[in-house]
């Protein structure tokens, strides 16, 4: 009988013959086993190879010796592995060593727990990868033309019957492991006759376009893509069998993926072409990022443009606004004055509204919260919506105790409504029908809106799917993001969107945080602004809020001021005469009192992204500096 110990060392031995590293972790995370490769790869000090090996110390060696790249926090990212080992599963990852060679790594849990862990050293194939992507199913053909080619030698040349028949194995075990290849890349290889039809495929079209067969080989491509995706990269077809190499994008429209196709003429000795060589990548990522950098060379383009009108122009609508709402609320004023003034209040917040849509462009959005009541915002909303809902659909408004002002953004709200209106018309067009804006308080904490309309409702892919960037069901009519939009602005606001079927259409519910407009207590505010216009006008603002008001034109003075123990509030614009901002100043204060600041110049602007605590826009009315002071003095 073989005793335990002697298995054991017939174990190890044939575990050191694997030319792979091999691991077993217990589910202490302790080395239970490895072999003798396992120590050559990652050249592992002999104290890292026995039994009972803390798995943190073999990562913390591999960290500190550079294999994981630089490492600010070596601790925190031994740690992070350890946790992650702890809730091991199933996985094959690629990763390149700090020696430049690049280790395939895949591993699985036991059944007793632990895990054991196969290391295979892909290097070399790896520099042959994109040869392979372009011409794979030729080398499938080229393997199986040489192994018939050496099955006719061994039938001639029986004396090298023995040698002829080794090299047939390892020219197999090539196709093999070259099938493999192709098989673990995150794209689909193909080859195409000139009748279209698949004579290779790496069996992932699949993965690149979901719903797509999963074995393609002997069929037509029209079959296996469908016969819209086929009839998009016919031309493409055409061009590579005429010998034009071509690459070509497209929208996979099942899914609404970003879809790129390398297509490469599959050249005879003759000059003829037999077919098409096909390497298809999801590029929906790419194509985002494309997007987001185009934007973002426009924000930045019009950041250049206008920063320096906006400020000036900002500071005047200030003035204006600050001047006639003081106008306005004078007693005894004549009606036709009165009228007036609305209307040049009127004409300053529609200037303010422009001032905005040129920062969404030149900056990233800033929510703005303002004591609003939702039921006056709604049915502002439905004056502007009616004329473009058109005549063939009826909108209704209900709200249920929501009657005094809370806080929140009005703008991203009234065009996320907006949107979802729009989109309701067109479900229901031509026979219009009617739409439904609902509101109401949820336990306190939440106000729920809910739009809903009489039409087809949304179909079983538009409830998983309607929320993704590009999605559409309007064909080539709609861009796909404006409910992405809507989600969007939602969550940045810390709120949920919700799709729904009801039994007369479809309903969508935005759930907004609930935060009460509370009044302020009177405070001694400490305003600095060296304009006097302005300071004067954000001086009556904040009188007419129940505050009381001391002032500084300097940075200096207000160092000075800022020292009084009777100051509730520093609130400060953020360029000022000198060398030092209002920023400098806020960051001197905060921590010690209420600090904000108040300024003309962009969202995208550095200066102003560096503020330390809140910033609001000018110009501003009343209600949004109250609703500066409520979220800064909490």
């Amino acid at each position: 009988m073989t005793t335990d110990d002697t298995r054991e060392r017939l174990t190890q031995a044939g575990l050191n013959l694997i030319q792979q590293a091999l691991s077993i972790f217990d589910s202490d995370l302790r080395l239970a086993v490895s072999n003798r490769e396992y120590q050559r790869m990652f050249d592992l000090p002999e104290a890292l190879t026995r039994p009972g090996t803390p798995f943190s110390d073999t990562i913390r060696y591999l960290i500190e010796r550079g294999d994981y790249g630089p490492v600010a926090d070596i601790e925190e990212a031994v740690w992070s592995r350890v946790d992650q080992a702890r809730a091991f599963e199933p996985h094959y990852m690629e990763r390149t060593r700090a020696n430049g060679r690049t280790i395939a790594v895949e591993g699985s849990p036991l059944p007793q727990g632990g895990w054991v862990t196969v290391y295979t050293d892909i290097t070399e194939i790896k520099r042959q990868e994109a040869l392979l992507r372009a011409h794979s199913a030729e080398l499938s053909e080229q393997v199986l033309e040489n192994a018939e080619r050496l099955a006719q030698a061994n039938r001639a040349l029986g004396a090298t019957n023995a040698a002829l028949e080794e090299a047939k194995r390892e020219l197999t075990m090539i196709e093999a492991r070259t099938r493999q290849v192709t098989e673990m890349m995150p794209a689909h290889i193909a080859h195409v006759d000139r009748d279209f039809r698949y004579t290779f495929s790496n069996r992932k079209l699949s993965e690149v376009m979901p719903g797509s067969l999963l074995d393609v080989v002997g069929l037509p491509a029209a079959e296996a893509l469908g016969t819209e995706t086929f009839a998009r990269i016919e031309p493409g077809f055409s061009r590579a069998l005429a010998g034009e190499a071509n690459v070509i994008e497209i929208t996979h429209a099942p899914t609404g993926r970003r879809i790129r196709i390398a297509l490469t003429p599959d050249r005879d000795g003759a000059g003829g072409v037999n077919g098409v060589y096909i390497l298809s990548t999801d590029v929906t990522h790419e194509a985002q990022a494309r997007a987001a950098l185009a934007q973002s060379s426009k924000r930045e383009l019009a950041a250049q443009l206008t920063s320096g009108l906006a400020h000036d122009f900002a500071n005047l609508l200030t003035i204006i606004l600050g001047l006639q709402g003081r106008l306005e609320r004078m007693a005894h004023l004549p009606p036709e004055a009165a009228e007036i003034a609305r209307s040049t209040l009127a004409a300053a917040r529609r200037g303010g509204m422009l001032l905005d849509r040129i920062a969404a462009i030149s900056g990233p959005r800033e929510l703005r919260p303002q004591a609003v009541v939702l039921g006056d915002l709604l049915h502002d909303l439905a004056a502007m919506a009616r004329p473009t809902l058109g005549a063939a659909v009826t909108l209704d408004i209900f709200t249920a105790g929501l009657d005094t002002p809370i806080l929140l953004d009005p703008g991203p709200l009234q065009d996320s409504l907006l949107n979802l209106l729009l989109n309701a018309r067109d479900a229901m067009a031509p026979a219009g029908g009617y739409i439904t804006i609902e509101a109401h308080e949820v336990r306190d904490t939440w106000v729920e809106i809910a739009v809903s309309d009489t039409g087809p409702g949304f179909s079983p892919e538009a409830l998983e799917r309607g929320l993704d960037p590009f999605f559409t069901t309007k064909g080539g009519e709609g861009s796909g993001l404006g409910l992405s939009m809507v989600y969007d602005q939602t969550k940045l606001a810390g709120g949920t969107v919700r799709l729904e079927n009801t039994p007369t259409g479809a309903r969508i519910t935005l759930r907004l945080p609930l935060r009460h407009a509370e009044p302020q207590r009177p405070m001694l505010v400490l305003l600095v602004e060296d304009d006097d216009d302005i300071r004067a006008n954000v001086r009556e603002m904040l009188r007419g809020l129940g505050h009381s008001v001391i002032e500084a034109t300097t940075i200096a003075e207000a160092q000075a001021l800022a020292n009084l123990p009777d100051i509730g509030m520093v609130l400060s614009d953020v360029q000022l005469p000198g060398a030092t901002t209002g920023v400098d100043l806020a960051r001197q204060l905060t921590g010690r009192r209420c600090v904000a600041l108040m300024t003309s110049l962009p969202p995208g602007d550095s200066l102003r992204a560096s503020a330390p605590c809140p910033v609001l826009q000018k110009p501003f009315t009343q209600a949004e500096l109250a609703a500066l002071i409520a979220g800064a003095c909490q």
